[in-house]
C-alpha cells in the first residue's frame, strides 16, 4: 500500500483556507442575512428563557392572573420566533455553503480538464476522486460552523452583556468572562489538540478511496485469483488508519463540550449568588433575579459550537491545501491568445521530437521524426516502453515535446486551439472508455450527426459487421457499465469503429488489436493498411507486426529512439529489429 501523502507546510495549509473561504465574497448578501438571523435566533432563545424565569418568580408571588398576560404573551411569541429564526439562519447559511461549494467543485472541475491526462502524474483516480468529493464536503464546515458562528457568537454576546450591565454589572462581567473562556480558550486548545489529527484525516480519507476504487474495478480479477481476503485487508487498514485519525478528534470534542457545560454551570452560579447578593441589598429587584439566571444559562448557546468549529478548521485548511494541489499544477498545454485556423489538407510532421519526463533520466522519445501524409498509412512498433503513447500524446497535443516541433500542414499545432487540433488529428486510444449506453451512442459519440447506415458501416470496417448483425436490436444493443456486456475485442474495435467515424484528418490508433487474438489482429491490421477509400493519413501504433504488409512505413522504436525504418519488404530484407520481431511473432 502506498504511503499517505504528506501534510501540506503550514503557510500553504492557511494560505488555501483563506483563499477558500474568499469564495464567500460573490455571497456576502446571504452570509450577512445569516449572521442577523443567528443572532436573532439566540437572542430569542435567550430572552424566552429570561422572560420565563420572571413570569414563574412573578406567579410564586400570585398576582393578579392580568399582570401576567404580557409575560404569556412574550413566551409565546419568543418560542415562535425563535424557531423561525433558527430556521431561517439554517435555510440561509446551508443554501450559502451549498452554492460555494457548488462554485468550488466547478473551478475544481474546470482545472482538472486541461490537467488530463498528463497533467495529474503521480495522483491516483481514487485520491482525485476525494478531492473532487470528500475535500469538497469537509470545506462545508469552514462555511456553516467557523465563518458565521464567531460573527454570530460575538454579535449575540455583545448585546446579552450590554442588557445585563443595566440590570446587574457585576453579573455582566462574569457572563463576558465565562463566555470568553468558552469561546476563545476553548476553541484555542480544541484547534491545538486536534492538529494532529485534522492534518491526517484528509489524506486518510484518500487513501482509503483510492484502495476502494482500485477494488470495485478490480474486482472480477481479484475474485478470479483468489485476493479477496487480501484487499479486504487492504481496505480494512485504511479504514482502521482514517477511523485512528478521527478518534483524537471525537475524544476532544467530547471534552471541550463538556468543559463548556462546566463553564457555563459555573458562571451560572456565579452570577446567581452575585444577584442573590445584590437582592438581599434591595439593588436588585428579585423577581428578575431567576431571570438573569436563565440568561446566563442560555447565552452560551452563542459559543457552543465554536470549540468543535476551530477543531475542524486544521481539516479545512488540510483539504483546501490538497485541492490547491490540483488546481496550481502546471497545466501541460494551453492555448494560444490567438488561434490560427487549422489547415486543410496538410500533412502532420513531427521533426527531430524529443520528450523528457521530470524525475526521469532517459528520455521518453529522442529525435524523432516522421510525416503523415493524406492518405497514407504508417505503423510505429516497438516493445511496451518504447514511446510510442508518448509520441500520440505529442501529435494531439496532450503534452508538448521538450525539444524539436509538431506541424500540421506547416503550421506549429501549438498555434491551434486544442479542440480544434483534436478534431483534426483524432486519437483513438488502447484503454477508451465505453459508456454506459448503446453501441449505436458509444460510436456517435464521436460524430453526433452521424445517420445509423454510417454507424453500421464504421463498425463493419472494424470488423463487426456479423456482430452486430446477429444482434437482436443491432446497434441498439446495450454495452453495459464501462462496456461489461461485450468482450475486450469488441469493446476495441466499438472504439475503432468510434474513430472510423468521426470527421478528422489524421487518425492515430494507438494498440487497436490490444485484445485481439492472432488472428483477428492480422485481419484487423491488413485491413487498415489495404483500405485505401478513406484518405485520412492513418498512424497505427502497435507492438503486433503481422499484418502490416500494406503499410507505406514501418517505424521501429526502441528506448524512445528509431532503429528502423521503411517498408515490410525493406526491413525484411535488412534483417534488423523489425526482421527479429517479425521471426518472433
Amino acid at each position: 500500500m502506498s504511503a499517505i501523502q504528506a501534510p501540506a507546510p503550514e503557510t500553504d495549509r492557511w494560505g488555501a483556507l483563506l483563499r477558500a473561504a474568499r469564495l464567500v465574497g460573490g455571497h456576502r448578501g446571504q452570509l450577512t442575512l445569516s449572521i442577523v438571523l443567528g443572532a436573532g435566533a439566540i437572542l430569542a432563545a435567550v430572552s424566552l428563557l429570561a422572560v420565563a424565569g420572571v413570569l414563574i418568580s412573578k406567579a410564586a408571588l400570585r398576582p393578579e392572573i392580568l399582570t401576567l398576560t404580557i409575560f404569556t404573551v412574550a413566551v409565546r411569541a419568543l418560542a415562535i420566533a425563535r424557531a423561525l429564526l433558527r430556521y431561517g439562519e439554517r435555510l440561509v447559511s446551508h443554501d450559502l455553503a451549498f452554492r460555494v461549494l457548488a462554485d468550488l467543485r466547478v473551478r475544481f472541475f474546470q482545472r482538472l480538464i486541461p490537467l488530463v491526462p498528463e497533467g495529474l502524474r503521480g495522483i491516483r483516480s481514487g485520491d482525485a476522486l476525494s478531492r473532487f468529493i470528500g475535500d469538497v464536503d469537509t470545506l462545508q464546515d469552514l462555511y456553516l460552523r467557523a465563518l458565521g458562528p464567531p460573527l454570530i457568537g460575538i454579535l449575540a454576546i455583545a448585546l446579552l452583556a450590554a442588557a445585563v450591565a443595566i440590570v446587574l454589572p457585576a453579573g455582566a462581567l462574569v457572563l463576558v468572562a465565562g463566555l470568553l473562556i468558552a469561546g476563545l480558550l476553548l476553541p484555542a486548545l480544541a484547534a491545538r489538540a486536534g492538529r494532529r489529527s485534522g492534518l491526517r484525516e484528509a489524506p486518510a480519507r484518500a487513501q482509503l478511496s483510492a484502495e476502494l476504487v482500485e477494488l470495485v474495478g478490480g474486482a472480477a480479477e481479484l475474485a478470479v485469483y483468489g485476493r479477496e481476503r487480501q484487499w479486504a485487508e487492504r481496505i480494512e487498514t485504511a479504514d482502521a488508519k482514517l477511523a485512528a485519525s478521527e478518534r483524537p478528534g471525537a475524544w476532544i470534542s467530547g471534552l471541550t463540550s463538556g468543559a463548556g457545560v462546566a463553564i457555563g454551570g459555573a458562571a451560572m452560579i456565579a452570577v446567581a449568588a452575585i444577584g442573590a447578593a445584590a437582592t438581599a441589598d434591595g439593588q436588585l429587584d428579585g423577581v428578575l433575579l431567576a431571570g438573569i439566571v436563565f440568561l446566563t444559562i442560555g447565552a452560551f448557546e452563542a459559543v457552543v459550537g465554536l470549540p468543535d468549529a476551530a477543531q475542524r478548521l486544521t481539516a479545512c485548511a488540510q483539504a483546501a491545501a490538497r485541492l490547491e494541489r490540483v488546481t496550481a499544477a502546471a497545466i501541460p498545454v494551453s492555448d494560444p491568445p490567438a488561434p490560427a485556423p487549422v489547415p486543410l489538407g496538410g500533412a502532420l510532421r513531427l521533426e527531430a521530437v524529443s520528450v523528457h519526463f521530470e524525475g526521469r533520466q532517459q528520455p521518453a522519445l529522442r529525435g524523432l521524426s516522421a510525416t503523415l501524409a493524406p492518405g497514407q498509412r504508417i505503423a510505429l512498433v516497438g516493445a511496451s516502453g518504447a514511446g510510442k503513447t508518448t509520441l500520440a500524446s505529442c501529435a494531439v497535443r496532450f503534452l508538448d515535446p521538450s525539444s524539436g516541433s509538431v506541424t500540421l500542414g506547416g503550421t506549429d499545432i501549438r498555434e491551434l486551439s486544442q479542440d480544434a487540433l483534436r478534431s483534426a488529428v483524432r486519437l483513438v486510444s488502447q484503454d477508451a472508455y465505453l459508456f454506459t449506453t448503446t453501441v449505436a451512442q458509444n460510436v456517435r459519440l464521436a460524430a453526433p450527426e452521424a445517420s445509423d447506415e454510417q454507424i453500421v458501416a464504421a463498425l463493419a470496417r472494424a470488423g463487426l459487421g456479423q456482430w452486430i448483425e446477429s444482434l437482436p436490436v443491432g446497434i441498439e444493443t446495450l454495452v453495459g457499465e464501462e462496456g461489461a456486456e461485450v468482450s475486450g475485442g469488441q469493446r476495441g474495435r466499438i472504439a475503432l469503429a468510434r474513430g472510423f467515424v468521426a470527421p478528422s484528418q489524421v487518425l492515430i490508433l494507438d494498440e487497436p488489436t490490444a485484445n485481439l487474438d492472432r488472428a483477428g489482429a492480422r485481419e484487423l491490421l491488413c485491413a487498415i493498411g489495404s483500405e485505401r477509400s478513406d484518405r485520412r493519413a492513418m498512424l497505427v501504433i502497435t507492438h503486433t507486426v503481422e499484418g502490416l504488409e500494406e503499410f507505406d512505413e514501418i517505424i521501429v522504436l526502441d528506448g524512445g529512439e528509431v532503429v528502423e525504418r521503411g517498408s515490410w519488404g525493406e526491413l525484411i530484407a535488412a534483417a534488423g529489429a523489425f526482421a527479429r520481431l517479425a521471426a518472433a511473432a
